[in-house]
């Protein structure tokens, strides 16, 4: 059986674009493949051009503890790239979307050798860990003591491991963004490729969207929750 390592994103703002287009950047609710493997090659240190393959492979899961807040504001920048490649003269405005206070455990379902390694970087990073933009530090550690899980699976580790948060009052149910092997499933275009300037590449993923009730989980590990499909 596969090992799991689980990795706790909350941060009062976070970001997880996969379509962000000049001066429109978009997040979605969750982080996305792509954002969670950028943070991995940094506490690594593996430099935009060396190869990903090794953690584009692992299988990635999400679970929702705090949905947050979809908020945006707007910035202005210089010396801006327009779509035609040539230099902007006046400032540029765009619109940024983010999450305020969200937070989520990540899932990583792979080899234990890859996974350990990630483990230790997680916990002595090589370069500052970030949650989609630079200036969206973390709250809380990235680094679990207890986060690598061996002989068992992405989903039942993102079950068996406590709630990192209280819920959001209006949060009923504790959301999970399993990825799939399936085609019938919801596409993401988030898989990344190669992170190289000028040559990002991605493929396409799938991802499968079930519940769990919010007042289902212990405040210890260890209990059996059982999981909803999404109706």
């Amino acid at each position: 059986m596969s090992a799991v390592l689980l990795i706790p994103l909350g941060g009062p703002m976070q970001s997880w674009g996969t379509r962000s287009r000049f001066q429109e950047r978009d997040t979605e609710r969750e982080p996305s493949k792509s954002g969670v493997v950028g943070l991995l090659c940094a506490a690594l240190g593996r430099d935009r051009a060396e190869p990903i393959d090794d953690l584009s492979r692992l299988k990635i899961g999400v679970r929702v503890d705090r949905e947050g807040h979809l908020r945006r504001d707007f910035q202005t920048a210089l010396n801006v790239i327009t779509a035609d490649g040539e230099l902007a003269k006046d400032a540029q405005i765009s619109t940024r979307h983010y999450l305020a206070d969200a937070v989520f455990l990540v899932g990583l379902e792979g080899d234990n050798n890859i996974l350990c390694t990630l483990h230790t970087a997680l916990s002595n990073p090589v370069w500052p860990l970030f949650l989609g933009r630079k200036s969206y530090v973390p709250s809380m550690p990235l680094y679990l003591p207890d986060g690598l899980r061996e002989d068992t699976d992405l989903r039942a580790a993102l079950l068996a491991y406590r709630l990192l948060c209280d819920p959001q009052k209006e949060q009923k149910e504790i959301r999970f963004i399993l990825e799939s092997s399936s085609a019938t499933h919801e596409s993401r275009m988030d898989s990344p490729i190669s992170f190289v300037i000028g040559k990002r590449e991605f493929r396409e993923r799938y991802v499968l969207t079930k519940f769990v009730p919010a007042d289902a989980f212990p405040s210890k590990e260890g209990s059996d929750v059982p999981i909803a499909a999404n109706s």
